[in-house]
């Protein structure tokens, strides 16, 4: 098998799989949209709110903001976000402040909330490590491809954000490596 990179930069990268058939291809694509380790807001402890919005509806859009995730992130760890506001504002994902520098949110303009006149906002946030597989706050990336016959294949990868596509891609060749390596094992 070979991967000839087309173009890649910090949001895509297209790259064409060759010697390869239909049943890998989409092992990689699903590997990519599923499986690859990320960081999300999974639990919001609110202190204030006294906007109009429910605190569910919040957290749930604090839940759906991108988190950069470091290549080298484990299962199990856990990172703090504060946020506090005051209107009249709106309250973007830039007001998320994280206690790990390398885990920030992926993009400072994303809209939280707009706030009125002495409405206020408090809580704290816990991001940690999950899969696509069981929640889409956790999916790393947009992934397409095309066969151009039965053996090339023609993939587009987008990040958003919480990775670089080339890290994403390189994680979820290793993790399909140790699929197949635990397979083998099994069948043993």
């Amino acid at each position: 098998m070979k991967i000839n990179i087309k173009e890649a930069n910090d949001q895509f990268i297209e790259f064409e799989l060759s010697d390869a058939n239909y049943e890998f291809a989409n092992a990689l694509r699903r590997i990519i949209m599923t499986s690859i380790p990320i960081f999300a807001i999974d639990t919001v402890t609110f202190y204030e709110n006294s906007s109009p919005m429910f605190d569910e509806y919040i957290a749930h859009r604090i839940g759906l903001i991108p988190i950069k995730t470091p290549k080298n992130a484990k299962e199990g760890e856990e990172i703090l976000f504060h946020l506090e506001a005051e209107g009249p504002k709106t309250v973007y994902s830039s007001d998320l402040i994280s206690t790990d520098q390398e885990v920030v949110v992926a993009n400072q303009k994303i809209p939280i909330i707009k706030l009125g006149e002495n409405q206020r906002l408090r809580l704290d946030g816990k991001a940690i490590i999950g899969y696509a597989k069981t929640h889409a706050k956790f999916q790393a990336a947009y992934v397409t491809y095309n066969a151009k016959d039965d053996k090339t294949f023609s993939f587009y990868v987008e990040t958003f954000g919480q990775m670089k596509p080339k890290d994403i891609l390189v994680k979820a060749l290793d993790i399909l490596y140790d699929q197949a390596a635990e397979f083998a094992k099994e069948l043993k």
